[in-house]
């Protein structure tokens, strides 16, 4: 049984590796409101981390993730508790035709992009991210 607050969030990463974020909504009783975030939610009652960042995907953005290809990718204790971190590559997803159902627009984040201050830390884990693949395809 959980006893912490327990939520997840992912990476999104394209065929160009980028990461998909979202721009919270700006409202004052909101955590983070008006920043760049990793998309996620908070695990509900009797859900493991990976069942929840699936629900929470096919939820905010109408894409229906298969869990097989739904990796763990880091876990953190944060603000609110404990975060799972997981990561999904989607090919070319094209955001042009998903429907965002809570915040104010999404985009696909370089390496550049994730210097910009983020919600919940995000930059920690875009940055180890972006270091991990510069590493793997030798790149300064």
């Amino acid at each position: 049984m959980t006893t912490a607050t327990e939520g997840t969030q992912i990476l999104l990463v394209n065929d160009r590796q980028q990461v998909l974020m979202y721009l919270r909504d700006d409202f004052p009783h909101i955590p983070f409101p008006n920043m760049w975030s990793l998309l996620g939610g908070m695990l509900e009652a009797g859900e493991t981390p990976a069942e929840c960042i699936v629900r929470e995907i096919e939820e905010e953005i109408g894409v229906v993730l298969d869990p097989a290809q739904v990796d763990h990718y880091a876990t953190r204790d944060c603000s609110f508790g404990i975060e799972h971190t997981y990561l999904a590559r989607v090919g070319d997803l094209d955001i042009s035709t998903l429907t965002l159902t809570e915040g104010q627009g999404l985009q696909w984040f370089s390496e550049n992009d994730a210097l910009k201050p983020l919600a919940y830390a995000d930059n920690e884990i875009l940055g180890r991210w972006f270091t991990s693949q510069r590493a793997t395809d030798h790149r300064p």
